[in-house]
């Protein structure tokens, strides 16, 4: 089950962020440099105890409306090799652990491996500030998919109002910052 540490890290996740959404393809941003707060998330559980995850659910409230993204995070404790350059958000201090390499989860195999387990059914999601918890909010839609599939990320999230996904997906929530819960379609299996 996945640990939470009360400690410190030095630049936070959300600093790093705003340096690096930025800069990727699916940033629904006007240019203006993002104005961003934690929104929600959830964790998986890496079973060789070596890659922290985390599913990061960031508003960015710098433009007229904010926007709600999902940003998969692999925690390392050392750098991953043969990901490109751009798959690394930072490195950060960790009151705890050290130095962590931060990657975006979409190129850290370990994350992507536990995003299809969870998918399968073969994986539960944990409560993202809360150690050892499991959190029962977080829905999978008809799990079982099969080995020959992939997975396609949802990263700027839309709220729906339906409850129920679509076969193979996943469905999860987060808070806007005005405080209005919201709940939609983080992942989705996607044939290969």
């Amino acid at each position: 089950m996945a640990t939470i540490h009360d400690t410190t890290l030095t630049p936070s996740k959300l600093e790093l962020l705003t340096g690096w959404l930025p800069r990727q393809s699916w940033y629904a941003g006007s240019g203006e440099t993002p104005e961003l707060v934690k929104a929600g998330g959830f964790r998986l559980d890496d079973p060789e105890g070596e890659v922290g995850i985390e599913f990061m659910v960031v508003a960015d409230t710098a433009g007229q409306d904010p926007v709600a993204y999902l940003v998969p995070l692999g925690y390392r404790g050392a750098a991953l090799e043969g990901v490109p350059g751009e798959a690394l958000i930072g490195t950060s201090d960790h009151g705890v652990l050290g130095t962590r390499w931060i990657y975006d989860g979409a190129h850290d195999p370990v994350v992507r491996a536990r995003l299809r387990a969870l998918l399968r059914g073969e994986a539960k999601p944990q409560q993202q500030n809360v150690s050892d918890a499991l959190d029962p909010t977080v829905i999978v839609h008809d799990a079982g998919a099969g080995q020959g599939v992939d997975v396609r990320i949802n990263r700027v999230l839309r709220a729906t109002e339906a409850e129920q996904g679509s076969p193979g997906s996943l469905v999860a929530g987060w808070t806007w910052p005005d405080g209005t819960a919201a709940r939609g379609e983080m992942a989705a299996v996607t044939p290969r």
